[in-house]
């Protein structure tokens, strides 16, 4: 995908991010399903936090702490903040070098692809929390989603430890798109699924065990989904 379509539907998804972050208070107070521990509050300080933080990363092309959101007034945070971050995202050379935890070559560019995802994964948080129906997101866009997950998110859980590595291989499909390998040597098991189940089940917002049609050594596929795959 390109530059200016990571920042299209990074655009998107913060309006909407805004709009919820404005719910009344008793709605705010609600836990967020797939985040334990966290109300729509919590969700909206880490947004703030991951906004300032990348910003910042950008903007001096050097790695920093992130900093942590305050005790009081988180939302308020994230909407202060929404339009100062959505400015450096849009303002960046996606070509320039920049710090970030993907593959080589490092740069700038990164940031709008791994904001634009983690901005429509909250969003789809948020709406859970809401109690509103999961937000439509672009069949290309959910791949590159996936994408995103199986080869770099993944590999690098693999390589810090995080995970163990697989048996053998579990391919992940999504019918009439493409297929991903995870693991070494022969494969072993499949799992398919449509671009949304696949996308929302990776990050844990859905269940894959209960949608995915799975081939293969069963056994195999859900340690692997159990990775964790992801952060």
């Amino acid at each position: 995908m390109s530059p200016d379509r990571y920042l299209t539907e990074l655009a998107s998804s913060l309006d909407r991010l805004s709009v919820l972050a404005r719910q009344p208070e008793d709605i705010l107070t609600r836990p967020v399903p797939a985040c334990p521990g966290w109300t729509l509050k919590d969700l909206f300080g880490h947004l703030g936090s991951i906004e300032r933080w990348a910003a910042e990363i950008v903007l001096s092309g050097k790695f920093i702490e992130e900093p942590a959101p305050p005790a009081n007034g988180a939302v308020a945070w994230f909407l202060e903040g929404a339009d100062a971050f959505l400015g450096t995202m849009s303002a960046l050379d996606p070509e320039k070098p920049c710090w970030n935890f993907g593959p080589p070559p490092r740069k700038a560019g990164f940031w709008r692809r791994r904001q634009a995802h983690e901005h429509a994964v909250h969003l789809i948080d948020a709406c859970q929390a809401s109690g509103l129906a999961v937000p439509f997101f672009a069949a290309d866009f959910m791949l590159d989603g996936i994408d995103e997950i199986l080869k770099m998110f993944t590999p690098r859980q693999l390589r810090l430890g995080r995970m163990p590595q697989p048996e053998g291989v579990v391919t992940f499909q999504v019918p009439g798109a493409r297929s991903w390998k995870v693991g070494r040597g022969a494969v072993e098991a499949s799992l398919t699924a449509p671009p949304q189940g696949m996308y929302l089940g990776l990050w844990g917002r859905s269940s894959l065990l209960e949608t995915a049609i799975i081939e293969g050594d069963k056994d195999l596929a859900v340690r692997v989904l159990h990775g964790p795959l992801t952060p």
